[in-house]
């Protein structure tokens, strides 16, 4: 994309277009990687969402817009917030109260599911789709038209609002939840209110780290860290 590109007069009618077209994009495509598709279409489903969203976002904003350059600031940013993140997280391995949330019965003990969902299926079927999406697309399009913050926060609810249906299951296959939030359909519902704030609150400050970066990078590092990190813990301590 060049500067020209990138200093043209904001059009209000692609912008409109487009917007609405990467929210009907991921909408389908959660329901679909939720309630449709088997789980072996998990990751090729959403990766290729994630290029579908990118195409059609670059129809109305720069790749600077979207936090596709300075690779190497985003590389160095994610590196130290790997490294920070994967500490924190073993930190949780002798804290009892932290300990249990690794208890989740979604976690296999083999060690080739292991392998795959920790360094496959976690970084290009979750975090490629979301960072992609939450961090680079409807930022950088919601901030064409409502500026930084409220931009920020505009993404930062869709991504809330993302983790709705699987949400919808945390009770059963987490210890730690059904105790914390019940059983039945209100702890259902205090179980998706809880995703839905705290990932939204997430979302700010991963927003913030690829604003201060400059790159989508930083925060796709941080989120395999934070995905794969706590998956391979859990995975340990099955062992």
């Amino acid at each position: 994309m060049t500067s020209d590109a990138i200093e043209a007069p904001f059009d209000r009618r692609r912008w409109r277009d487009v917007t609405a077209g990467v929210g009907v994009i991921l909408v389908v495509a959660n329901l679909m990687s939720n309630r449709v598709l088997p789980a072996w279409a998990y990751m090729p489903w959403n990766a290729a969402v994630a290029v579908a969203i990118v195409v059609l976002a670059l129809k109305a904003a720069s790749r600077e817009q979207l936090g596709f350059t300075a690779w190497r600031r985003g590389a160095a940013w994610g590196t130290v917030l790997l490294v920070l993140t994967v500490g924190v997280l073993a930190l949780g391995i002798i804290m009892p109260a932290f300990n249990e949330l690794y208890h989740d019965r979604r976690v296999s003990s083999g060690t080739g599911t292991w392998l795959y969902q920790a360094f496959i299926r976690i970084p290009i079927g979750t975090v490629l789709l979301e960072e992609v999406a939450f961090r680079a697309v409807l930022p950088g399009l919601f901030m064409l038209r409502w500026g930084v913050l409220r931009g920020c926060i505009a993404a930062s609810i869709c991504f809330g609002l993302w983790h709705v249906l699987p949400a919808l299951t945390l009770n059963e296959v987490n210890p730690v939840a059904t105790r914390f939030f019940g059983t039945g359909a209100g702890g259902v519902a205090i179980a998706v209110v809880f995703a839905v704030c705290s990932t939204a609150i997430v979302g700010m400050w991963f927003c913030w780290i690829r604003l201060r970066s400059r790159s989508v990078l930083a925060t796709m590092m941080a989120h395999m860290a934070s995905n794969s990190g706590a998956y391979t813990i859990a995975w340990l301590l099955t062992r």
